[in-house]
């Protein structure tokens, strides 16, 4: 979790390889009005998000119940958001990737190929609520590289039987 610019994509990507398990994309969830409403630097307000976060749940469920478990990259900017998340996957572990507003901007503006303007990181970043205390996860600076960040996603990910699971 955490705003565009992080690294979500990259270490991931790392993290899934790490593990063996799927992947998915959070972006991929995104309904075409959605990725309209972004592309135009209009911000989603929180109708246009529960869809989205619902079916982000469902694949969490579905990879948790499947036995594989799995790593999805989502914002997930709001405590309503991550709880909406954990109805469907009671076991889910965020990882929270921070970085500084220099660097979120200069990441953004570089990357190619992506609907999220530099323009709406303002609002990210006004909008993000960090892990709660009681929240399962983890806070990481996504200074180092993603194959460093995603060894100590690795060691801090709760074992299965931590997990609540039978």
């Amino acid at each position: 979790m955490g705003v565009s610019g992080t690294g979500k994509s990259t270490v991931a990507h790392s993290l899934a390889q790490r593990l063996a398990i799927p992947f998915a994309e959070a972006d991929e969830f995104h309904s075409p009005g959605n990725i309209a409403k972004m592309s135009a630097g209009i911000p989603l307000d929180d109708s246009d998000r529960r869809p989205w976060l619902q079916a982000i749940g469902r694949w969490l469920h579905e990879h948790a119940v499947g036995g594989s478990g799995g790593v999805v990259t989502c914002s997930a900017l709001k405590r309503r958001y991550r709880d909406t998340l954990r109805e469907a996957a009671p076991s889910v572990f965020f990882l929270h990737l921070t970085a500084s507003e220099e660097v979120l901007e200069r990441r953004i503006g570089h990357r190619t190929g992506h609907f999220m303007p530099e323009s709406l990181l303002a609002s990210q970043l006004a909008t993000l609520e960090p892990l709660a205390p009681d929240e399962r996860g983890a806070v990481l600076d996504t200074g180092p590289p993603a194959d460093t960040i995603a060894a100590r996603a690795v060691a801090l990910l709760p074992r299965p039987n931590e997990r609540g699971e039978e």
